[in-house]
C-alpha cells in the first residue's frame, strides 16, 4: 500500500510541477552526447544573431499591447501562413516522422495525415470568426457573450495546461537533440533555449516571434527540400524506382506500403486521429496567430498558405524517410559496429540527419542540425507568448483587474510571465531529463481537443450555450483528458511502474471530447437562469459580427 501511495505521490507531483509551466513537439529518447559539431554551431550562431537583430527592431515597435500580442494586426496572409507552418512544424516532425517512415513506412504517412486534417476545418469553420470576434487570445471569443471571469479563467487554465505539457516535452527534446547534434551538455542546451526564448518574447513580443517563425519555416522547407532532391537524384527522380528499391531491402517488403502497427489497435488509432485533428483547432499558440492579420480575408489566406506549406513538407519528409531506407539503412557507416540492421548511431531519430550527411556531407548535416535547433527555439517562443498572454490578458487584466488594468501594467505582467515561464521551462526540463515524456504531447493535444475546442466551437455556432454549460464542459474535458492519460499504459505502466493500465488506450480524445460536448450541451439545456437567457439572446449580435466583421478589432499597423 505504501508503494502505491508513493507512486501516486510521484505522479501527482509530476503533474503538479507541470501545471504551472506552459507548452509544442514530441519528445526524443535519451541520447548519448556526440562530438562537437562545429559547422552546425557556426550556422546556428548566424541564425541567432539574425533573430536577435530582428528582436531589437521588433522591441522598438512593441510598445503597445496590440503590437506586443498581435504585431498590431500588420502581418500579411502569406507571412502569417509561413509563421503558422513554422509553429506547427517542430523538430520532432522532421526527425520523428522521418524515422517513423524509415521503420514503418506508410504508418508514418498516416500519422502525418492525422496531423494535417485539422487544417481544412480551421479554414472553413474557424478562421473568419476567430479574426472577427477575437483581439488577443481565443478567450476573447469564448467569453464574448458569456461571463468574462468564469470563462476566461477556464480558457487560461486549459491553455496553460496545454502549453505546460507541450513545453516540457519540447524542452526535454531540445536537450536530447542538442546533445546529439551539437555535442553540448543537456543542461547547457536547456539554458541556451530558455534564455533565447525569454529574450525573443519579452523584448520582441509577437513581431519578433512571428519573424523568427518565418525565418525558421523558410530554413526548414529549404533544408528538407534540398536533402529530398539530392536523395531522389540517386533514384533518377523516379518514385516507382524508389518504391521498388525499398521494398526489395526492407524487412517488411511491400507491407511497408500497407497499414501496419499503427492500426493494430483501431480504437487507439482513431482516438489519436481525433486528438490531432481537433486538438490542432484548440492549440492556444496556433489560435493566437489569427489575430496578427488585418482582417478575416487575410486570416483565411493564412490557413490556405499554412496548409500548403505543411502538406508540402509532410510529403518531403515522407520521401526522405523512404530514401533513407536505402541510403542510410544499407550503409554500415551509420550503424554501431558497422552492422547493417543493428542500432543506428545516435538512435532512430537521427535518420534524417544521417541522410543529410550521406547526400550533402558535413556542411548539409551542419545546416540541418542548425535548422532543428532553430525549430525548437521558434516553437517554444510561440508557446511562451501564448502562455504569457493567457496570464496577463485573460487572468490579470480581465479576471483580477476586471478590465480596469492599464496597458502598461498589462504589458509588464506579460513580460514578467514570459521570464517566469522560461525559468520554469528550464527547471522542468532538468527535472524530467531521465523520464520518457512522450505522453505529454498526446496529453497536450488531448486537452486542446477536449477542453478548448468544444467550448470554442459551441460558443461560435450554438446559440444555446451558457456560461454554466461552457465551464462544466471545459473542466470535465480537461480533467478526463489528464486522468485518461495518467491511467494509460504510457504513464501508469511505463512511467509509474504498475503492472497493468487502468485505462486500456494511450490517447484520450475519443472518449474525453464527446463527454465534454455532452456535458456542455446538457448543462446549458438545463440552465434556466436569467443570465443564461440573456447570453442566448446576445448570440445573434455575436453571429453577425463573426460572419461580417462589423465591429471587429482593426489593425494598428500595416
Amino acid at each position: 500500500m505504501s508503494t502505491i501511495l508513493s507512486r501516486l505521490s510521484v505522479a501527482a507531483l509530476s503533474l503538479a510541477a507541470s501545471l504551472p509551466a506552459m507548452a509544442a513537439g514530441p519528445a526524443m529518447d535519451s541520447a548519448e552526447k556526440q562530438s562537437l559539431n562545429v559547422p552546425a554551431i557556426i550556422m546556428f550562431t548566424i541564425f541567432v544573431g539574425l533573430t536577435l537583430v530582428i528582436t531589437w527592431w521588433a522591441a522598438r515597435k512593441s510598445q503597445s499591447a496590440s503590437n506586443f500580442y498581435t504585431a498590431g494586426g500588420g502581418i500579411t496572409g502569406f507571412q502569417n501562413g509561413m509563421a503558422i507552418a513554422g509553429d506547427y512544424m517542430s523538430a520532432a516532425t522532421l526527425l520523428g516522422l522521418t524515422a517513423m517512415t524509415f521503420s514503418q513506412g506508410v504508418d508514418g504517412y498516416m500519422y502525418m495525415i492525422a496531423f494535417f486534417v485539422g487544417w481544412p476545418m480551421i479554414l472553413f469553420l474557424m478562421a473568419e470568426p476567430l479574426r472577427n470576434l477575437g483581439r488577443f487570445t481565443f478567450a476573447d471569443i469564448t467569453s464574448y457573450r458569456l461571463d468574462q471571469g468564469k470563462v476566461r479563467t477556464l480558457a487560461a487554465v486549459s491553455s496553460l495546461t496545454v502549453v505546460c505539457f507541450y513545453l516540457v516535452a519540447q524542452m526535454v527534446g531540445a536537450g536530447q537533440l542538442i546533445k546529439l547534434l551539437f555535442g553540448l551538455d543537456y543542461i547547457v542546451a536547456l539554458f541556451v533555449v530558455g534564455a533565447l526564448m525569454m529574450v525573443y518574447v519579452t523584448f520582441g513580443g509577437m513581431i519578433a516571434t512571428t519573424w523568427v517563425q518565418i525565418i525558421k519555416a523558410g530554413m526548414l522547407l529549404a533544408g528538407g527540400t534540398l536533402v529530398m532532391i539530392m536523395a531522389m537524384a540517386k533514384f533518377d527522380f523516379s518514385y516507382p524506382k524508389l518504391v521498388e528499391s525499398v521494398t526489395t531491402v526492407h524487412k517488411l517488403g511491400f507491407k511497408l506500403f500497407t497499414p501496419g502497427s499503427l492500426l493494430a489497435d483501431p480504437v487507439n488509432a482513431v482516438s489519436m486521429a481525433v486528438g490531432l485533428m481537433f486538438g490542432t483547432a484548440g492549440l492556444p499558440h496556433i489560435l493566437m496567430r489569427f489575430f496578427t492579420v488585418s482582417d478575416a480575408k487575410a486570416a483565411r489566406k493564412s490557413v490556405l498558405y499554412a496548409s500548403g506549406f505543411i502538406a508540402y513538407f509532410f510529403n518531403v519528409i515522407f520521401l526522405m524517410g523512404l530514401a533513407a531506407i536505402i541510403i542510410v539503412g544499407q550503409n554500415p557507416d551509420f550503424f554501431e559496429g558497422g552492422q547493417i540492421g543493428g542500432k543506428i548511431i545516435g538512435g532512430g531519430n537521427m535518420v534524417a540527419m544521417h541522410l543529410a550527411k550521406a547526400v550533402g556531407g558535413n556542411l548539409l548535416f551542419g545546416f540541418l542540425s542548425a535548422v532543428a535547433f532553430a525549430t525548437i527555439l521558434a516553437v517554444v517562443s510561440g508557446l511562451a507568448l501564448a502562455g504569457a498572454s493567457a496570464i496577463s490578458h485573460d487572468l490579470y487584466a480581465r479576471v483580477i483587474m476586471k478590465g480596469k488594468a492599464n496597458e502598461r501594467s498589462e504589458l509588464l505582467v506579460s513580460k514578467l510571465a514570459s521570464i517566469g515561464l522560461g525559468i520554469v521551462a528550464v527547471g522542468l526540463g532538468i527535472l524530467f531529463e531521465k523520464m520518457n515524456v512522450a505522453f505529454m504531447v498526446g496529453l497536450a493535444f488531448g486537452i486542446a481537443a477536449s477542453a478548448n475546442f468544444p467550448v470554442l466551437i459551441l460558443s461560435m455556432y450554438w446559440k444555446g450555450l451558457t456560461t454554466r454549460g461552457a465551464v462544466a464542459g471545459g473542466y470535465i474535458g480537461l480533467v478526463l483528458a489528464v486522468a485518461f492519460v495518467l491511467f494509460s499504459k504510457s504513464v501508469w505502466v511505463t512511467v509509474l511502474g504498475f503492472e497493468k493500465a487502468i485505462f486500456p488506450w494511450d490517447q484520450p480524445a475519443l472518449f474525453s471530447m464527446p463527454v465534454a460536448f455532452l456535458v456542455a450541451i446538457v448543462v446549458s439545456k438545463l440552465d434556466s437562469s436569467v443570465a443564461a437567457a440573456k447570453e442566448q439572446d446576445n448570440f445573434d449580435d455575436q453571429y453577425v459580427r463573426a460572419q461580417t466583421g462589423v465591429g471587429a478589432a482593426q489593425a494598428a499597423a500595416h
